[in-house]
């Protein structure tokens, strides 16, 4: 009789502990959106003018007066921009990680951020591009040409697309498409004065024309990172357990990094270069979901734009009247997490 009752304990102890793991994701999930729309309301609350919670609910009932309905309004576009670069980031940012299987790995790794820039150069120097809206159709069909010409040079040859190949593929078209974009923006001052506002990332100063331009692209990409997700976790195994559990490494490291081109493209291409927001996001979404890819695409599709979108009003709080550029924000918050996974590294050789 003990014996039995030994044995039917077991199960129910082992049942019990995945389910309380499932329940403590959804709680995170769950708070995780919690502040993400606090996020998203301080977004819309706080900037050169401040308005209040109620002045926002106001708005949004038709009953506040018009100079406080124009400033609420004018703060929409670039909160919509910032929850669609933080979760393009975040998500690119886990699947290049997934994919490298390295904690450092980024989508710059990719040399998209050089070919959106050097689209807009061209754009601006020699075709008179000018405004945020005509701007982004530069920097998108830039980003990913450099994309898939690292991938197709990384893959050239016997072995398919080596990750080591892919790094020093996009390693070397960063190099000259930045020597490039230096002789252009340097020798046409025009150009200069557009290109250093794009290239620091901010999301003032634009529309939801720049929305609409780009998000075929990032929902094609969620939608293909979401769907390689089970082979992201069999690929984390080694190439032969994920052959013998009947997926293709080749197949599924190709198809991650399409997604994280058309990600990283569409958000270089909206708001411009944000750095480390796709390295930051990656670590702290671990330290909650662990190593399943399914829970780390959707945690890094909440953390992202939280992240990205509580940059932006600290940039906007901290120099009021004046505006600190997102990207300057995340890089300060962005760095410690680096040397954090620098040293985590360095502890685990």
């Amino acid at each position: 009789m003990a014996t039995t009752t030994t044995a039917t304990a077991r199960p129910g102890g082992t049942a019990r502990k995945p389910a309380a793991g499932a329940a403590r994701l959804v709680c995170a999930l769950l708070a995780g959106l919690l502040l993400l729309t606090l996020a998203v309301f301080a977004s819309v609350m706080f900037g050169s003018r401040v308005t209040s919670f109620s002045e926002v609910l106001d708005v949004w009932n038709g009953t506040a007066d018009d100079y406080v309905t124009t400033v609420v309004e004018s703060r929409y576009p670039r909160t919509a921009l910032g929850i669609l670069a933080g979760v393009c980031l975040a998500v690119a940012g886990t699947l290049m990680q997934g994919i490298a299987r390295n904690p450092l790995a980024d989508p710059g790794l990719l040399g998209i951020n050089a070919g959106a820039a050097a689209g807009v150069v061209t754009g601006t120097a020699f075709f008179g591009a000018s405004g945020q809206s005509a701007t982004v159709w530069w920097a998108m069909p830039g980003a990913l040409l450099v994309g898939f010409l690292v991938y197709a040079i990384g893959s050239a040859g016997s072995g398919g697309a080596g990750l080591v190949r892919l790094v020093l593929a996009g390693a070397v078209v960063s190099a000259v498409l930045t020597a490039y974009i230096q002789a252009v923006a340097l020798s046409k001052p025009d150009t200069f004065d557009s290109y250093r506002y794009w290239v620091v990332g901010a999301l003032g100063g634009r529309d939801f024309d720049v929305l609409r331009s780009v998000i075929v692209f990032a929902v094609a990409g969620l939608v293909l990172a979401v769907l390689l997700a089970p082979g992201l976790n069999t690929l984390a195994l080694g190439d032969e357990s994920a052959f013998s559990l009947g997926a293709s490494p080749a197949l599924v490291r190709s198809g991650g990094l399409v997604a994280a081109t058309l990600l990283s493209a569409a958000a270089t291409a909206a708001v411009g270069p944000i750095a480390f927001v796709g390295l930051a996001v990656p670590h702290i979404v671990r330290a909650f979901t662990g190593v399943d890819f399914r829970a780390q695409i959707a945690f890094s599709a909440v953390v992202g734009p939280t992240l990205l979108l509580l940059a932006d009003v600290l940039g906007r709080v901290v120099m009021r009247p004046q505006e600190l550029m997102v990207g300057v924000v995340t890089a300060f918050v962005g760095a410690p997490v680096l040397l954090y996974a620098v040293r985590r590294m360095k502890e685990s050789t």
